[in-house]
């Protein structure tokens, strides 16, 4: 019997962690399998281990295992993976694939004009916009970041789409806020290329505020979030995933 095992990232904040968990209640129904089980990564529970181990409880025989991440970085390519190896050890007669991350999308750039739209009253060429990524060690992170922006500034034919990242390999946040600092002709929309309600948004929105830039100087737009579009991406991704069996 299949099931999907849907991964969330897990935050420390309670409302990022249920906002993931509504966000897959809505995308269940969508997804031809009876069962279905929610997990996290890390910060929360239950652990992939133990997601999985609610799969076989119900009847698992072959599990599809989802990454609700935006980009493919060391989370899908060593994290979950490990975590996957370890239950293969527990459940040897139980079958496992291992979807994709988000990535780059045509429908994932839909949403970010959206979130520039609701707070731009200008022209699309007169505007200048900043994605604020999560970040990672991994360079091709930096890589498929950029090619969202580009991909972002041709379909939107924005002035500028700039990237920067809150940890990681790149161009900082913190380096990035003090070039606006110190030039401040330009409106800048910034964009949070995040999912959830978690430290980091919260983080971006204190340093914002400390640095005290008017919205004539710099707009913070809302994150990407669980939208429509996000919902979309991920049910393709499962049923990339479970047809690949």
């Amino acid at each position: 019997m299949r099931a999907v095992l849907y991964v969330a990232h897990g935050s420390r904040v309670k409302a990022g962690v249920e906002e993931a968990k509504q966000f897959i209640e809505t995308v269940k129904p969508q997804i031809d399998v009876e069962i279905q089980e929610v997990c996290f990564l890390e910060l929360a529970s239950p652990s992939i281990v133990e997601g999985v181990s609610a799969c076989v409880a119900k009847g698992a025989t072959e599990i599809a295992i989802i990454p609700i991440l935006l980009l493919t970085a060391n989370h899908a390519k060593q994290d979950i993976p490990l975590e996957i190896n370890k239950a293969k050890e527990l459940y040897p007669n139980v079958s496992f694939v291992f979807g994709k991350p988000f990535g780059i999308h045509e429908k994932l750039i839909d949403s970010l004009q959206e979130r520039v739209q609701q707070k731009n009253t200008k022209q699309n060429e007169e505007i200048e916009v900043l994605l604020i990524g999560r970040g990672s060690s991994d360079e091709s992170v930096q890589y498929d970041f950029q090619q969202i922006a580009d991909n972002l500034q041709r379909s939107c034919n924005y002035a500028k789409v700039n990237i920067c990242f809150l940890y990681g390999k790149g161009p900082s946040f913190d380096s990035v806020l003090e070039q606006l600092q110190s030039n401040r002709e330009k409106q800048v929309f910034v964009v949070p290329y995040i999912l959830f309600t978690g430290l980091l948004k919260i983080g971006i929105e204190k340093k914002m505020a400390q640095l005290g830039f008017s919205d004539d100087e710099v707009v913070l737009c809302k994150c990407l979030g669980y939208d429509e579009n996000v919902r979309q991406v991920l049910i393709e991704r499962v049923n990339e995933t479970l047809y690949s069996y």
